[in-house]
């Protein structure tokens, strides 16, 4: 697949995402971690216009001057924009509008990569698709929490498009001999800059579960009175659990003496073997404590993955999100892309249901603050 046909595939695939949505889902923002889809939609076109169009295409005519303040995300270097929590006050531009900026950026990108660009612009193109992925499973889990906190629960895809991802109980583990290993990107296919450098990690002797804690174990933990012992859980996540009065994963909901869960397809009476979702670190860690056992590191993860499936669920670490030895920022505006986020935040590694094709690797760092659960996050024990 060459460039172009790259592009095209990436763009459509977006678009498809977004196909079952009504006009009036485009435009809501429930929480700030949640961007409107009609947001992704205009700031994964301003990327290519932005760092491709206006500077590499001669003659090309800006969509419009102020889209630059409305889908910059947070790209200091390109200059002001709307702050995250307003994305949700942006009536104008409408969808209509903000889709006709896609088109006109789609045929000036079908023009340009007639001819072949030069190596460096072939490296912002590729970063850009990714980010557009990055953005598709984003779009997936916001449109989730928009139509999950809708008071009719309406479902976003039927049934029979999306089938449960199921699994074992967690109770078997395979033991890792302790070593040398070697942790990081290695080859000559495109990656992040946060899985660079690759470099040797000691690691001692431990045991990972084969398998991603179900609901139905889950829930033993809830039963067992985990969320009202405040024994098994760090400090900042009890003081999470008691002033946000949390008692149960996202989207589960007490409706007439059952358990139910909101998922892709609409509500639905919680199913015992699906696999767990939907889960803070915090929760993660408790849950974890509870079994007397913890999370693994980043660099465990990585080693272990060979020998288990993994990509049903974003799994949580026990690793802060960090520069790897000899990381280095790229210079100007791309440069903002990772480095400046690494504080504050732990470390996720697989993939999940609504990861895009072809984008998921064992190397891939993913990273969110401990309270957030809107992304599609699981539980894989460790001793």
């Amino acid at each position: 697949m060459d460039l172009l046909e790259k592009y095209t595939a990436v763009r459509k695939y977006t678009e498809k995402i977004c196909s079952p949505l009504k006009t009036e889902d485009y435009v809501v923002q429930p929480i700030a971690d949640v961007s409107p889809p009609k947001w992704h939609i205009g700031h994964t076109t301003w990327f290519f216009e932005t760092f491709v169009l206006k500077p590499h295409l001669k003659k090309y005519e800006e969509f419009d001057p102020q889209y630059n303040y409305v889908f910059n995300s947070y790209y200091e270097t390109v200059g002001a924009r709307v702050i995250r929590t307003d994305r949700g006050n942006l009536s104008r531009p409408s969808v209509e509008e903000v889709y006709k900026f896609r088109m006109h950026v789609d045929h000036a990108m079908n023009e340009f990569l007639q001819n072949s660009p030069s190596k460096e612009v072939e490296e912002i193109i590729v970063l850009g698709l990714n980010h557009e992925q990055q953005h598709q499973e984003l779009l997936s889990t916001d449109i989730k929490y928009i139509l999950g906190n809708n008071p009719l629960f309406p479902a976003y895809i039927s049934s029979s498009k999306n089938k449960k991802i199921t699994g074992k109980k967690s109770g078997t583990f395979s033991k890792i001999e302790k070593g040398i290993y070697e942790i990081g990107y290695a080859g000559n296919d495109f990656c992040f800059d946060n899985e660079l450098n690759r470099h040797q990690v000691f690691l001692q002797d431990f045991s990972i579960a084969n398998d991603l804690v179900t609901n139905g174990e889950y829930l033993e933990f809830m039963i067992a009175g985990g969320y009202k012992n405040f024994n098994y859980w760090h400090a900042e996540g009890w003081d999470w659990v008691k002033n946000n009065h949390i008692d149960s994963p996202l989207y589960w909901h007490w409706i007439d003496g059952q358990w139910h869960h909101y998922t892709l397809n609409g509500l639905q009476k919680l199913t015992m073997d699906e696999v767990l979702c939907h889960v803070s670190f915090y929760e993660s860690a408790a849950y974890a404590s509870w079994k007397e056992a913890r999370l693994p590191t980043e660099f465990e993860w990585e080693i272990a993955a060979q020998q288990f499936e993994w990509g049903k669920r974003w799994e949580w670490t026990e690793s802060a999100y960090l520069p790897y030895p000899g990381f280095k920022k790229a210079p100007g505006a791309i440069g903002e892309y990772n480095g400046k986020f690494m504080v504050n935040q732990k470390v996720l590694r697989g993939a999940s249901e609504v990861t895009p094709p072809g984008h998921s690797r064992i190397t891939y760092r993913n990273f969110f603050h401990p309270h957030l659960r809107w992304q599609f996050t699981g539980i894989r024990l460790a001793q």
